[in-house]
């Protein structure tokens, strides 16, 4: 057992050290809310397939509403678990002004029991960037030499790696997305608002033998290309057997994240709102998020 532990040690310990010697810029990065809780498995590849079965989740998220050309973000999810393996495909849709970006990727998990109640989880998605500019929406010279070069600049493929580890309630995981970035550290791809590493430590907590009601607080530290480290401060209330969901999240960038949701039968439906950072608050609302999903199969705790 003690040469797991140290295996576990290792692992767990690249993506912290890669948050380390991350630089600090000027841009930010506000994840999808369902990142935190309920879809896990879009900012960690290890946690495609944890539960046996299908899942399906799907996002969608405005931010600025009433701003023309604000940024909205449209995330679909599906990942499958049977027999210790798990298999995932992650397609998310960013549009801001001009610009839209599309990802698509495919993902691989395995899932290592340690023992009865412990297990470590790797996962690694390989995927593609599509990146255009929407002509239609150009206040302009449609001909400048820049739209073209944009236009004509070649797709993104890249990848990520998740690694995690769970024993009963507690959950400690990392990942590190676009790795072709990490390895370079130099790419074609300039764009400053992307995630660079994502650790997280959570514990679910049962409140009472009927499980009535339950808490899982979460501690989430996750870099941004263009900004300061992000720490996420969150806790989850589940009520009536995790059938209904409140949460709380506090960000260090000074902003905050409240949701609620409902489970009924295998559908899951989630609505979260996001307050404006304090430099941007006397200018424009916070973002609203909608999440929906479909299981084929019981989820199991940690």
């Amino acid at each position: 057992m003690k040469t797991n532990k140290n295996i576990i040690v290792i692992l767990l310990t690249v993506p912290f050290l890669w948050a380390v010697n991350s630089q600090k810029v000027k841009a930010q990065l506000n994840p999808l809310g369902m990142l935190y809780y309920s879809n896990q498995y879009l900012g960690n590849p290890a946690m495609a397939g944890v539960d046996e079965g299908l899942n399906i989740n799907l996002g969608h998220r405005q931010q600025w509403s009433g701003v023309p050309g604000a940024p909205s973000t449209q995330a679909l999810t599906a990942e499958y678990g049977k027999n210790k393996v798990g298999l995932g495909l992650n397609l998310n849709n960013d549009v801001a002004g001009l610009l839209k970006r599309t990802r698509v990727a495919a993902t691989y998990a395995y899932h290592l029991p340690l023992s009865d109640s412990q297990k470590l989880h790797f996962g690694i998605s390989l995927g593609m960037m599509y990146e255009r500019v929407e002509n239609e929406m150009i206040d302009g010279d449609p001909t400048d030499a820049s739209l073209g070069k944009f236009a004509r600049k070649e797709n993104y493929f890249d990848g990520d790696f998740g690694v995690a580890y769970t024993s009963n309630g507690l959950t400690i995981q990392g990942a590190i997305p676009n790795l072709q970035q990490f390895i370079k550290k130099e790419t074609n791809f300039k764009s400053v608002d992307k995630s660079t590493f994502l650790t997280a430590v959570s514990y679910y907590w049962t409140l009472d033998p009927q499980n009535n009601a339950s808490l899982e607080p979460k501690v989430t530290f996750r870099g941004v290309k263009g900004y300061h480290n992000i720490v996420d401060v969150g806790v989850n209330l589940g009520l009536v057997e995790d059938k209904v969901s409140i949460i709380g999240i506090y960000h260090s960038s000074k902003s905050a994240t409240f949701g609620l949701g409902s489970t009924y039968k295998s559908f899951f439906l989630m609505g979260m709102y996001t307050t404006e950072t304090a430099a941007l608050r006397s200018y424009v609302n916070g973002e609203f998020e909608l999440s929906l999903g479909y299981k084929f199969a019981k989820n199991v705790k940690k």
